[in-house]
């Protein structure tokens, strides 16, 4: 019996995002043989580590490679240099009626100018989202608003000196300035998680944001990293401390992005790891996370940030379970721009809350983010392989590949 759900299981996943037609209605043939390629090569875990060092190598003594960067694996994973590249991105993506987030993916600015540049360029991408219903979030990663190593001692209850907390206070005021702009423009942000050793100061700026500026609905998106074996309690507690203080919760769901730095930071410093064992019990945390959000919709609004199907599939069941409308505003999915096309399209085909992140910034600086994203590809499993099959899928069915 329970074979045979599990099979019927699969078999509704299958059918609810197996239209290539829709999947790939936004690609031309030439796009198509690109990601055929980009693929290929991510999924070849070898090649993959290969190339990404060769790009490292030749960015850092200047080779002239951004042309072939920026027309390769730039192109088909970012909207383009500046907001203003990316508006041909958004409109293809509204076409079909899915919303873009544009996501500064420019790391690594570790100076106080620094960070004020991506505090600046958070505050664009707010301003240009106001008067853009095709720009329905905005997001920012903590690490780009003041230094990581503050954080990291602020989470670890570990007293700072007059320059740090000087840093600190300066951060706390650059994260204030863009959750106000985005609360006086109506459009909700979402702040990303990163590692649990700087997390607490994170999550403890998120809710002071949240219990300023949420306060008649979710504005301030908090992100839970259900990979950690806490996070589905932290959720909880969250709710609880809303429910008490009386702000809404704004929640962003991903399974999440730094496995190996984790478990390789705790297993130096012998500590507990703070990652589920196996994907098993990281999938049973995500879905339970959905549940509860959407059972508790009345001071909850969820971001489901996924390219697991079955996930996706999970919150279009809660959804028509509890009676709720497909476009009620406290339910959205979110897939990254160049990946899990089939989820994002036939999801926005039937009608649901769509959106994608679509990462933007000079090529050479975003190049970070997207080595990053090329291992995590390479680590997660089935993920590559996945995009690969569905794109020999539609090539064949193209016939552009026999």
């Amino acid at each position: 019996m329970c074979s045979q759900r599990m099979s019927e299981k699969n078999m509704s996943e299958e059918k609810l995002f197996s239209n290539l037609e829709v999947s790939f209605s936004s690609m031309s043939d030439r796009s198509l043989k690109k990601a055929h390629f980009i693929f290929s090569v991510i999924n070849n875990n070898h090649l993959s580590v290969i190339l990404s060092s060769l790009v490292k190598f030749s960015l850092f003594i200047r080779l002239p490679i951004k042309g072939i960067i920026r027309h390769t694996v730039f192109e088909h994973f970012c909207g383009g240099e500046s907001i203003r590249d990316s508006e041909l991105t958004i409109q293809k993506l509204a076409t079909h009626g899915i919303g873009t987030i544009l996501d500064y993916s420019v790391e690594g600015e570790d100076s106080e100018k620094g960070f004020d540049a991506t505090m600046n360029e958070i505050i664009k991408i707010i301003t240009y989202a106001k008067g853009a219903d095709d720009v329905p979030f905005s997001v920012f990663k903590m690490s780009g608003m003041g230094p990581v190593e503050v954080m990291a001692k602020v989470s670890a209850n570990i007293g700072l000196n007059s320059s740090e907390l000087s840093a600190f206070n300066r951060m706390k005021d650059r994260v204030k300035a863009v959750c106000d702009l985005a609360y006086h423009s109506n459009v909700p942000i979402m702040i990303d998680s990163e590692e649990t050793w700087i997390q607490p100061a994170i999550d403890d700026i998120v809710y002071e944001m949240m219990a300023a500026y949420n306060r008649d609905a979710a504005i301030v998106y908090n992100t839970y990293q259900m990979y950690r074996v806490d996070s589905l309690n932290l959720l909880q507690e969250a709710f609880l401390r809303a429910e008490e203080q009386g702000f809404f919760i704004g929640a962003k769901l991903v399974r999440g992005a730094y496995m190996e730095q984790e478990r390789e930071r705790a297993g130096e410093l012998n500590y507990t790891d703070p990652i589920h064992p196996d994907k098993t019990a990281t999938d049973n945390s995500f879905n339970e996370g959905l549940k509860f959000c959407v059972q508790r919709a009345e001071r909850i609004s969820v971001m489901c940030g996924s390219h697991n199907e079955h996930s996706n599939q999970l919150l279009t069941t809660f959804i028509e379970q509890f009676s709720f409308d497909k476009k009620d505003n406290r339910f959205w999915f979110a897939q990254l721009y160049g990946m899990g096309d089939n989820i994002s399209f036939n999801l926005a085909k039937m009608g649901y809350n769509v959106t994608k992140y679509v990462p933007y910034g000079p090529v050479q600086k975003v190049m970070p983010y997207l080595l990053r994203r090329a291992k995590e590809n390479t680590s997660v499993s089935g993920q590559s392989s996945r995009e690969l099959q569905l794109i020999k899928s539609e090539m064949k069915r193209r016939k552009l590949l026999t």
